[in-house]
């Protein structure tokens, strides 16, 4: 199957992933865009896993505020300067901070959670999966915890743009779009209410 110009650019607005990644997604893929999106994704969080040793010396600040009631700021960390000055990763550090002020996120990561607060969730939950059967209990309350504490964990929530995403998902992406890794490194929220 031949792959047309075309079908690249149109694979790589999707995705703003590089045209040879997208030309070689597309080869893989025999030509269909949905599969070659599958693949790219596949890649990007690879490619995100590959790069975690590096470090992070440079960055940026995004910030966001709502109507002058709610903000946020968060430090969106990189590799390098020239990644740092880029208008898209810039761009990317606003959304993140329109996220966080959106979601109100409390962890960045589910290492972030104390001991106490998983205790306390458990007490609660087991609770409620004490009249299920006795075989399925744990695996209830495992699926209830995780979903009470995805909501709180930044990383974990589905982004505000596009729910298909999860924040985690949207930095795997950006750590393949500029070829060295991306990190969320910290993030605060104001409210006046």
């Amino acid at each position: 199957m031949e792959i047309t110009t075309d079908d690249i650019k149109k694979l790589r607005d999707m995705t703003g992933v590089s045209v040879m990644q997208c030309k070689k997604a597309l080869l893989e893929a025999e030509g269909d865009l949905a599969q070659a999106e599958v693949i790219l994704k596949k890649h990007s969080a690879a490619s995100a896993l590959k790069k975690a040793d590096r470090a992070l010396a440079a960055g940026m600040i995004g910030s966001y505020t709502h109507d002058g009631g709610i903000g946020a700021l968060v430090l969106l960390s990189c590799e390098t300067d020239f990644v740092a000055k880029n208008p898209e990763f810039g761009a990317l550090a606003r959304e993140l901070a329109m996220h966080v002020a959106a979601m109100n996120p409390v962890y960045t990561a589910a290492e972030e959670i104390p001991e106490e607060a998983k205790q306390a969730a458990t007490a609660v939950f087991e609770k409620e999966v004490a009249d299920k059967p006795r075989e399925m209990q744990a695996k209830v309350l495992e699926g209830k915890l995780a979903a009470y504490f995805r909501d709180q964990v930044l990383l974990e929530q589905p982004f505000v743009r596009d729910a298909s995403k999860t924040v985690r998902d949207l930095l795997n992406e950006a750590t393949q779009k500029f070829g060295e890794r991306i990190e969320l490194s910290r993030f605060a929220r104001l409210s006046v209410r």
